[in-house]
């Protein structure tokens, strides 16, 4: 009797569909329905779109056709590929051989060549052609893209590096996208997540004791103005005389990261400098690269000398980018309007500035000292406003027009 229960869905679309009204009939309908791990319905609403039911989960997927024989068709086929998947991963290696004759063999290493391929020349694709050599990608370098599982991005992930899981995302989405991977591989909550260094500011002692012990002028001077300009070390060994208007007191530049991304909206912004930098200014060429030496000098040999400096100055944790952290803590520890800040350090997004300026430490002044100074401030105004209304032309002629009428 509970079977008959459990199946009475089945037996009211037997009777409806005409189907044969003795019970043997009826019980072996509900027989072959027991085999089946999927079963089709259809709701009522407007869009009267077919669903299918996981007859063990009790999961319900839209199949998203009102076409009652094509749903038909995509449930048989779930049934079947449930019933023989080992067959029926055949005979989709066999379709998909025909729409696709590389899918079958096309490998990791492919796609990751093909991710390199398909970026503009620049900085981007320089990076991006040295994290595919990467050692952790040995497990599934030679590995068929159709026949990856789950483990072994596994497998690329135990080093726990965030480089390398970021580009196999990367490389993942884009096999993806391609639909040379037919399904995803880890799902988007599966993956680890993102676990970077903990990152620093230079502080003013630790920048006074590299100055101090910088013998080199040059070099003493781009870390001067790494510290004062906040740019990145590429930006600012490439500034050129030209970049500095002296009339106006300013700097401005292109960032040398943004120049190969044609959809990049973040124009360059015009810093005006003061007393400190213009005395650096002053000291370096009026014509041509302000730092001809290590504008010709990699950025990596840059950054390995300054962390050659600072180790024998016993100071760890900190890199040449860590002046860029340096000048976002400074700016917002000293209340430096945000919009400001971002377009000095060239920040489109408030979430990325926000990440420079994590560790700055931020001295909030006293409510009531604050509304105190408000109140003055509003009070001064009110006063101010009196004094110049008092010195206005209609007010004068406005005396002057009374004082007979008083007289007489």
């Amino acid at each position: 009797m509970r079977h008959l229960l459990r199946n009475a869905p089945v037996l009211r679309q037997a009777v409806a569909n005409g189907a044969a009204p003795d019970l043997l009939s009826l019980f072996e309908l509900m027989k072959t329905e027991s085999k089946n791990r999927y079963r089709l319905f259809k709701k009522r609403t407007k869009k009267g779109v077919y669903f299918v039911q996981d007859n063990q989960t009790g999961k319900q997927t839209s199949l998203r056709t009102k076409d009652k024989n094509e749903a038909a068709r995509l449930l048989n086929a779930m049934n079947e590929a449930h019933r023989q998947p080992h067959l029926n991963l055949q005979i989709a290696r066999s379709y998909l051989l025909v729409a696709d004759p590389t899918l079958l063999t096309r490998t990791w290493q492919e796609v990751m060549e093909a991710v390199v391929d398909e970026k503009p020349a620049g900085p981007n694709k320089d990076r991006w052609a040295q994290a595919i050599r990467n050692a952790d990608y040995k497990p599934i370098r030679q590995l068929k893209v159709v026949e990856t599982r789950a483990e072994d991005f596994k497998k690329v992930l135990k080093s726990q590096k965030p480089s390398t899981n970021v580009y196999l995302r990367g490389i993942h989405n884009y096999a993806l996208g391609m639909d040379w991977l037919l399904k995803p591989g880890i799902s988007r909550k599966g993956w680890p997540p993102v676990v970077h260094r903990e990152k620093r500011g230079i502080t003013l002692e630790e920048h006074q004791k590299i100055i101090t012990r910088e013998k080199n002028p040059e070099r003493r001077d781009f870390y001067e103005l790494l510290w004062h300009l906040g740019g990145s070390q590429t930006d600012v060994a490439s500034l050129c005389a030209e970049d500095v208007d002296w009339r106006e007191r300013t700097v401005g530049y292109n960032r040398r990261k943004l120049l190969h991304q044609p959809r990049s909206r973040i124009k360059p912004a015009i810093i005006h400098f003061g007393e400190a930098v213009a005395e650096i200014l002053s000291r370096l060429p009026q014509r041509g690269p302000l730092f001809p030496y290590l504008l010709t000098v990699r950025a990596g040999d840059r950054a390995t000398e300054f962390r050659q400096r600072c180790s024998g100055l016993g100071i760890h944790g900190v890199s040449l980018h860590s002046y860029r952290y340096a000048w976002a803590e400074r700016a917002r520890g000293c209340g430096f309007p945000l919009r400001f800040a971002q377009e000095v350090l060239g920040h489109n997004s408030k979430a990325v500035h926000h990440a420079y300026a994590s560790k700055a430490e931020v001295k909030v002044p006293s409510l009531d000292v604050w509304e105190k100074q408000m109140e003055q401030k509003i009070v001064d105004m009110k006063s101010a406003s009196a004094a110049v209304s008092s010195r206005s032309p209609a007010s004068q002629d406005g005396d002057e027009s009374a004082a007979p009428q008083a007289v007489a």
